[in-house]
């Protein structure tokens, strides 16, 4: 039986005054949390399915919550897809909602939403829409909750907007995979398709987690659903909402995770921690003093247990100082070391996408300006103009070769592009199935791609 089950039951065993005030406490944690809680709808591309070259519309709704009176919205960057044109589905507000002896709930307001960026890595998108004073969530400190802990799952399952479950904390901190660098909440509360984006919250009403992902056999709730935790949300919303993406932290060193069969093996003094099994040459933490076989007992006052902790401390500290304490043989050390900004990531120039206009269709993608908010996230390039790739549409079929994000186009056919504007103009005389030769750079080198024109 879930363990939420199982407290309704004992509450049933003592009678009906405890169950009724329980009840009357969970209807005023909803009549709370509800008016902040959105239902997102998304408008994008994807192949008709009819043989054509065609790309039709296609719709998606999902779940985002306030976290700001000034209109900013968090959710899950898989809501927001790729090629989109973004409507948030607003509640009414309570005394709008109070209609005497209504029992279906009216229709919401939807209006029109701007994507301000995305994180794929941590699966967070932040939303902004028009207007103030609207009902938002506090974020919640993850790092004090507890397993069994009550927590309440909001969103729109399958499109069914505003609905609410409740269950318990399963695991506060799950690592679905191992190269994974996030930890998720783990929560038996009922989670399905459309839930995505929606926040857990806890018994005070604060944003707990966003909900992101379930383990299904069948597609739909078997009580195994995964939250992104409230400090890593709120981290990553604070750093889109300022610069428009994410910073993440390195120091070159690889942590591995202390057990007492390999504390037996190296004879260490401790059989718990973190100890580095290597520190790159000329990086922050050799700089910094750090050395091979260091042992990693703290990071900014923070006990630290595995290599995944020490790995999440320096992935949020980017551009900032880090305290460690180690233990270097029979010697406590305190060492400072500067948390570098982690090299150019191609796939954060996704984030740069604002709607439908930059998709070229007949080349299967979508597209930005080569421009200085593009040339900061990739490597040096051979040109100053330019289009960028940001992401892939659909598989263009007869290619020799793909398009990859981070792609600058200079030419098509051997004319030469020099802007989105002149990609699409040119790509708009193409016939389907005609020969295209695309002359781009990738990684510093210059090369003909051959694909057709859908």
């Amino acid at each position: 039986m879930k363990p939420s089950l199982l407290l309704l039951s004992t509450l049933v065993c003592f009678g009906g005054p405890q169950l009724r005030d329980f009840s009357r406490l969970y209807q005023s944690l909803v009549e709370r949390v509800d008016p902040a809680v959105v239902q997102v709808v998304t408008t994008g591309f994807s192949p008709s399915g009819d043989g054509t070259p065609v790309l039709s519309a296609k719709r998606g709704t999902g779940s985002g919550v306030l976290v700001d009176a000034g209109g900013y919205i968090v959710t899950n960057a898989h809501v927001v897809g790729e090629v989109r044109r973004v409507q948030v589905l607003l509640p009414l507000l309570t005394e709008e909602r109070r209609r005497p002896g209504a029992r279906l709930k009216p229709g919401g307001k939807l209006v029109p939403a701007e994507v301000i960026g995305l994180d794929r890595e941590t699966d967070i998108a932040v939303l902004k829409i028009a207007g103030s004073g609207y009902p938002f969530l506090p974020f919640a400190d993850s790092d004090l909750l507890r397993q069994g802990q009550l927590v309440f799952a909001f969103g729109s399952p399958y499109g069914l907007d505003n609905s609410v479950t409740m269950g318990v904390i399963s695991s506060v901190s799950r690592q679905v995979r191992a190269e994974d660098p996030m930890a998720y909440i783990q929560t038996d509360a009922s989670i399905n398709p459309g839930n995505s984006g929606g926040p857990l919250v806890d018994a005070d009403g604060a944003i707990a987690g966003i909900n992101t992902f379930i383990l299904s056999r069948s597609g739909g709730h078997e009580g195994v659903g995964f939250a992104a935790p409230a400090n890593i949300v709120k981290l990553v919303y604070e750093q889109i909402r300022a610069d428009g993406r994410v910073r993440r932290g390195q120091i070159g060193v690889l942590p591995q995770t202390i057990t007492p069969d390999l504390a037996a093996a190296l004879k260490l003094s401790t059989d718990w921690g973190v100890i580095l099994a290597d520190v790159t040459p000329g990086g922050a933490a050799e700089s910094a003093g750090l050395r091979v076989n260091d042992i990693i007992l703290r990071a900014d006052g923070k006990v630290l247990e595995t290599a995944r902790q020490l790995g999440a401390a320096i992935y949020q500290k980017a551009g900032k100082q880090m305290e460690l304490e180690i233990l270097r043989g029979d010697q406590n050390l305190t060492i400072q070391v500067a948390v570098l900004e982690r090299p150019k990531d191609p796939d954060r120039i996704l984030s740069l996408v604002r709607g439908d206009s930059n998709a070229v269709p007949q080349l299967g993608i979508l597209a930005v300006d080569l421009d200085a908010r593009v040339t900061p996230l990739l490597p040096s390039l051979r040109r100053l103009s330019g289009v960028v790739v940001a992401g892939i549409v659909i598989q263009i079929r007869g290619a020799e070769d793909v398009l990859h994000a981070g792609d600058v186009i200079y030419s098509i056919n051997g004319q030469s592009i020099h802007s989105l504007a002149e990609l699409k103009t040119a790509a708009a005389t193409l016939r389907h199935g005609q020969p295209v030769a695309l002359y781009v750079e990738r990684l510093g080198q210059l090369q003909y791609l051959l694909l057709e024109a859908e």
